[in-house]
């Protein structure tokens, strides 16, 4: 017979004696087991003690989260979070350099624990470990020259205590003062700092500058980009990443009238080649960590874009047009002076000749094709560059086209406008990076107008593209369309150079993008007899309940889902799943992020199905309305939804990706008897339909199925009939 559910058999260990074997039964008060415990030892006072998991955590067990325990884990009786916080805040205070570096260290790894931060966090710990980071080391300092490593150790375990126990969330970032944070900034300034201080205190100027913007306001005082540049050009990839955190939310908390002005000093103290020397081309393979912050470098750098993306062209101002006339000198080799000889017509005839020749859709006044938005003046800054800096590459485009007899030359104001707008929509230029994400791209390291440079390169691609074709001004979509599959695959690849991709691109002509198409378009025959689609939409409401069950089953498994904070490298979990029958769905906070399935009785909260009046999702989800730059993503946006339930109640969810999002959705609509409309479903459908169409049109006319596969043949008794062709 079965052990009853709620008996858990553990071992637990006591220093100084051999472990117990006991069975701990879950209904019981946490407090009695312990103090049965206790007795079994000898141990008076047993409200002083405590179990904790006997692994690399040391959690300890709570009332919240003791259903994670499971047959044959290991526990250890230990003084309670309350004594040992206690004990903790009495010993850092010692007169003892010795005794204060030992506590500092445990305190370090206890921090870890939230049980045991909250109880150190309620004696004023915090204060505690701020006031000697403020003036406890200046008598530390006197210690470094004769005690230099324990000097570097002190207040690296102090700094790393500090930030574990801000990372629960408990305490407000905003209650620190000027003098903690020059302090901080003075760890980040100094030319040679022992890197385990360097690196919690970058850690803690990103979280302050994150997480509160008066503190952004403070440590923008106290930090300057140069002396940040310096951690960069050292060899831990960990410093260099802190570094460019850092960087990244300076950039992110920044106003919008100071990213431009920061952006330039970046360009001076030359961030985009060191960050290309010394990370992206050095020996060592770029961890996950760095990958996000250079993408998320990569994206706020693009973003600066976005105002000149959305300002649209006064055709009334002077200068603007300026620029119009300086790409029809360049082209032409003529000089726009308004007192040429000539009467007023024949000049306006002659700009609207040479107009017509360079792209523009409206000939007469070529600045009404730059008032739409996206991509306003951006493209006609695209166009300038490109004229001044591939001066022959943009004159025979133009004089190239001019020359070709109407309605087959390749517009390149009109393309290059669309182009700018494509392009844009390909780096998402103005959208908040995602949180998750580590697509960064070398190649828009190597140069420091490399959207320009990216954009010279693509614009000389449609016009090759549009000679492949042999397109006329009809087929211009379409060749929009090309490009920017020869565009997107070739930056799949993660080119390292321009060049690179440049080379990609030469390689994906219009014949090559044809035959890649066809061979994609074979894997997916297309059946559209008048019988086929008869038969898809008979199959069609057997394959839905074949999606649907696989929804809730999905449900019944159940998902880990992560708490969302602007502190992107604190991970707290919470985990919900369906119960068998489909009627209650059972989720719960966790300590960590499971391996493999939680059961329903160690998840504490309930909801009944039948309480579901509504799944919501995107911007109508509530937390989703709640203010701050993380909530503003657009991802986290397209991830997030939320179940209604009573009056006004709501069970919040970010999805980790996508495809979670899509199953629980799908698989709430269904719960609540509404159609499943996610792109994975209508994905699903069609590869579960084309399949069963596959296998119905099978040719088995007098093919018997065997019910049972073939034997496998035995082995030969030799293998004399191999030949080996070397």
């Amino acid at each position: 017979m079965p052990p009853p559910a709620d008996i858990v058999k553990v071992a637990i260990e006591w220093p100084g004696a051999f472990p117990k074997l006991m069975e701990i039964d879950q209904k019981k008060p946490l407090s009695a087991i312990i103090k049965e415990v206790c007795e079994g030892w000898n141990l008076p006072n047993p409200e002083t003690y405590a179990l904790q998991n006997a692994d690399s955590t040391n959690f300890y067990i709570t009332e919240k989260n003791r259903n994670n325990i499971k047959n044959g884990s290991i526990l250890r009786l230990t003084t309670s979070a309350a004594q040992m916080a206690q004990q903790l805040h009495e010993r850092i205070q010692s007169s003892s350099m010795d005794m204060k570096l030992d506590a500092l260290k445990d305190l370090a790894n206890s921090s870890r624990d939230i049980t045991f931060a909250q109880e150190f966090i309620n004696l004023d710990g915090i204060s505690l470990l701020t006031q000697m980071v403020e003036s406890g080391t200046e008598r530390y300092q006197k210690l470094q020259k004769i005690m230099k490593p324990c000097f570097g150790d002190l207040l690296s375990f102090t700094l790393t205590a500090f930030v574990e126990l801000m990372d629960h969330g408990i305490v407000s970032w905003d209650t620190f003062s000027v003098a903690f944070i020059k302090k901080i900034a003075s760890y980040v300034c100094k030319s040679a700092m022992d890197t385990a201080v360097l690196q919690r205190s970058l850690a803690i100027l990103e979280s302050m500058v994150l997480n509160s913007q008066d503190l952004y306001q403070k440590v923008a005082q106290e930090i300057t980009i140069g002396q940040l540049i310096p951690h960069l050009q050292g060899t831990d990839q960990d410093i260099q990443t802190y570094t460019i955190a850092v960087i990244n939310a300076l950039f992110l908390k920044a106003p919008e009238e100071k990213r431009q002005e920061m952006a330039h000093i970046l360009a001076q103290k030359q961030l985009r080649s060191i960050i290309l020397s010394n990370v992206i081309r050095s020996n060592k393979p770029i961890n996950d960590e760095m990958a996000h912050q250079l993408y998320v470098l990569q994206v706020l750098t693009f973003n600066l874009l976005e105002d000149r993306m959305m300002t649209k062209m006064d055709p009334q101002d002077q200068a603007q047009r300026d620029i119009i006339f300086e790409l029809r000198r360049i082209a032409f080799d003529v000089e726009c002076d308004s007192n040429n000889s000539g009467s007023i017509e024949k000049r306006k005839s002659m700009y609207t000749r040479d107009y017509k020749k360079l792209g523009f859709i409206n000939h007469v006044n070529p600045a009404v094709d730059f008032t739409q938005i996206p991509p306003g003046m951006l493209a006609l800054d695209n166009m300038l560059y490109f004229a001044r800096h591939h001066q022959d590459a943009y004159i025979r485009i133009v004089l190239e086209n001019s020359s070709r007899e109407d309605k087959h030359e390749c517009p390149f104001g009109r393309s290059s406008i669309e182009l700018t707008k494509m392009l844009c929509e390909i780096l998402k230029v103005g959208e908040l990076p995602s949180e998750n994400c580590h697509d960064f791209h070398p190649m828009f390291f190597t140069h420091d107008r490399s959207f320009e440079e990216f954009f010279c390169i693509c614009i000389q691609l449609l016009n090759k593209t549009w000679k492949e074709m042999r397109a006329t001004s009809e087929d211009f979509n379409k060749v929009m369309q090309v490009v920017k599959e020869q565009i997107t695959r070739a930056l799949t690849i993660k080119p390292n150079s321009l060049d690179q991709f440049k080379s990609r691109l030469q390689n994906l002509s219009y014949t090559e993008i044809l035959k890649l198409r066809q061979s994609e378009r074979m894997n997916q025959e297309d059946f559209q007899s008048r019988p086929i689609l008869e038969l898809r939409e008979k199959i069609q409401p057997e394959i839905m309940e074949l999606i649907k069950q696989q929804r809730l089953n999905r449900l019944c498994e159940g998902t880990c889902f992560r708490k969302i904070s602007s502190r992107r490298r604190q991970d707290k979990f919470w985990y919900c799943r369906l119960s068998p029958n489909h009627k209650v769905l059972h989720y719960g906070d966790l300590e960590e992020s499971p391996q493999g399935e939680v059961p329903h009785d160690s998840l504490q909260d309930k909801l009944p199905v039948a309480d579901i009046k509504a799944v919501v999702t995107g911007k109508d989800c509530p937390h989703m309305k709640e203010k701050g730059a993380l909530k503003q993503n657009k991802e986290i946006l397209e991830l997030a939804f939320s179940v209604l339930y009573e009056s006004d109640e709501y069970l919040n969810f970010i999805a980790p990706d996508k495809h979670e999002y899509c199953v629980w959705t799908d698989g709430l609509n269904a719960l609540l008897g509404k159609e499943m409309t996610s792109e994975f479903t209508r994905s699903d459908m069609d590869t579960l339909l084309n399949m069963e169409m596959k296998l119905r049109l099978l040719d088995l006319e007098n093919i018997q199925i065997p019910e049972v596969p073939p034997p496998i043949p035995k082995e030969p008794s030799n293998y004399d009939f191999v030949y080996d062709c070397n």
